[in-house]
């Protein structure tokens, strides 16, 4: 199972750092941050499906984007200077809250 969450988190890195490429790109018109953000999502979706062998597709995905949300806007607001208002943020804290809960009943679906 730590397998499992390893892949997941491999997952979620890279579609993260494949998000973050994104604003580089310029509309897919500069080619390293492209092919760069093309290999990460690819890698994200092939990690993925280790993952939906083992968990619920439901939970995955819940996981996959709540904690790529999270850290988007964390690595957003660092490296874009992007800023959240409170209530942004309380959000994103209540997605984290909403994830770990998810995560610590599915082993009771099982």
């Amino acid at each position: 199972m730590i397998k499992t969450y390893i892949f997941l988190i491999g997952a979620i890195f890279c579609e993260v750092a494949g998000t973050m490429l994104l604003p580089l790109s310029q509309n897919f018109t500069k080619l390293i941050p492209t092919v760069a953000l093309s290999a990460f999502y690819l890698t994200a979706f092939y990690l993925l499906t280790f993952v939906v062998n083992k968990l619920p597709i439901a939970i995955v995905y819940a996981t996959w984007s709540g904690l790529g949300i999270f850290t988007i806007a964390i690595l957003g607001y660092i490296f874009f200077k992007q800023t959240l208002s409170w209530q942004a943020i309380l959000g994103l804290f209540l997605i984290v809250i909403g994830v770990i809960l998810v995560n610590s009943f599915t082993g009771k679906l099982n």
